[in-house]
C-alpha cells in the first residue's frame, strides 16, 4: 500500500543497522577486488551503481535515511509493486527483497500463493496475492524466507540474524493487517 512506504522504509532500516565492512558479508565484496561496506543496508556495489561513481568506506559511513531512502524506493519497494500489495504483505516482500533481493522476494511470494514463480507480480499473481488469506500468507511466507535462509551456505555466520529477522518481520506484517 502507497501509505505504508515510509512505515516499511523505517522497519527496514532498523533491521539493517549502520556500518559494516565485515569481509564474511558477500556483500562487502567487489567485484573489482576493492574492499566493500555496508551501510544502512546499502552496499557499497548497489551505492556506487546508484549514484554512478565510486566511492570510499568514509563516504559511504556519512550515508543518512534521506541519502538512502530514493535507492531503496526505486530498486526495492517498486520493483516488488509494493504499493500494490495489501498491507502488511508489502512490508513483508519489500524486506525480503532488501535482504535477499527483489526477483527471489516476488518468486517466493508466488510459490507461496500457488502460482509459477517467475519473478513477475502481473495480473495472475496479484489476484492470487489479493485471493490470499493474509494471516496464512504471512506465515507461509515467513516459513518459506526461513527454509531459504537455512539452506545459504553462509547461514552458520549469519543466520542467527536473519532468523531474529524473520520473526520480528513476521510480527511488524502482522500488526499491519487492516
Amino acid at each position: 500500500m502507497k501509505e505504508n512506504w515510509k512505515q516499511a522504509f523505517e522497519q527496514m532500516l532498523a533491521s539493517e543497522g549502520g556500518f559494516t565492512d565485515d569481509e564474511r558479508d558477500k556483500g562487502n565484496r567487489l567485484p573489482d577486488g576493492r574492499k566493500g561496506s555496508t551501510m544502512l543496508g546499502v552496499t557499497q556495489f548497489n551505492w556506487e551503481n546508484h549514484i554512478g561513481h565510486q566511492v570510499t568506506h568514509d563516504q559511504m559511513r556519512r550515508l543518512t535515511p534521506a541519502d538512502v531512502e530514493p535507492l531503496y524506493k526505486k530498486k526495492y519497494w517498486d520493483v516488488v509493486c509494493a504499493d500494490e500489495l495489501p498491507s502488511g504483505i508489502d512490508y513483508l516482500v519489500f524486506d525480503m527483497g532488501v535482504n535477499a533481493g527483489p526477483g527471489r522476494s516476488i518468486k517466493l511470494l508466488q510459490a507461496v500463493v500457488g502460482v509459477t514463480p517467475d519473478g513477475g507480480l502481473g495480473p495472475i499473481s496479484m489476484a492470487a496475492v489479493l485471493a490470499a488469506d493474509p494471516v496464512e500468507l504471512i506465515k507461509k511466507f515467513s516459513d518459506a524466507k526461513e527454509e531459504f535462509y537455512r539452506g545459504l551456505d553462509d547461514f552458520p555466520v549469519h543466520g542467527k540474524g536473519w532468523l531474529n529477522r524473520v520473526a520480528a518481520v513476521k510480527i511488524k506484517a502482522s500488526s499491519m493487517l487492516g
